[in-house]
């Protein structure tokens, strides 16, 4: 994952009322916090945010210019208005060069299955503990040719190099089934109507 470089201010003023004039010029609230340091308030240029946060996906790392300094920081939680899907607020976590970091990345299936079977994700992330600068976009498990039955834990997916699994390793994350015949469907969608038509009678 590349490293985005962005302008930050700091704040002085708190509470929801600054917020809203921190939004309404641009910018969006952030809390940048770490390595047992008194939180910093900050300033977001919104677009350039947004575009990174679209880009390089939620566990973004930051060089964040601010008060003559650089530090480097990691996109923790991301807060976004139900409604008008703006961003509100950011956390951003404190890093440093070659230090792990606990992140979810989703987990993405490739290929397909062996016919006449179903496929079922029981997780779509998995935390992993990584280098900060070398947190991947996804991790890939194949299911090409896999037949039913089949069952793939945590501690089975493929991590990227460095990395280490912090999921439980037992974990379900694909399970492989064989798909209902026709017959089976028609005979789930044909018992009820008939049920139902015996306690119209009585």
């Amino acid at each position: 994952m590349s490293e985005v470089r962005l302008a930050a201010e700091s704040r002085t003023e708190f509470g929801k009322g600054a917020a809203r004039r921190t939004r309404r010029a641009g910018k969006i609230p952030a809390v940048l916090y770490g390595h047992g340091s008194d939180p910093k308030h900050l300033a977001l240029p919104a677009l350039e945010f947004a575009r990174v946060v679209r880009e390089h996906g939620q566990n973004a790392v930051l060089t964040l210019d601010v008060d003559s300094k650089s530090e480097l920081a990691l996109t923790k939680t991301v807060t976004t208005h139900p409604i008008k899907n703006y961003i509100e607020h950011v956390d951003l976590l404190l890093v440093k060069r070659g230090e792990k970091v606990s992140v979810e990345v989703p987990v993405v299936l490739t290929g397909e299955p062996a016919s006449g079977t179903l496929v079922t994700q029981g997780l779509t992330t998995i935390t992993i503990e990584v280098e900060a600068l070398h947190i991947p976009d996804q991790v890939e498990l194949s299911i090409d040719g896999t037949t039913a039955g089949t069952q793939v834990l945590a501690a089975q997916v493929r991590l990227p190099q460095g990395a280490t699994l912090a999921t439980d390793p037992d974990t379900l994350v694909v399970a492989v089934n064989a798909a209902p015949t026709a017959e089976q469907l028609e005979g789930d969608t044909g018992e009820a109507p008939a049920e139902a038509a015996e306690s119209d009678e009585a």
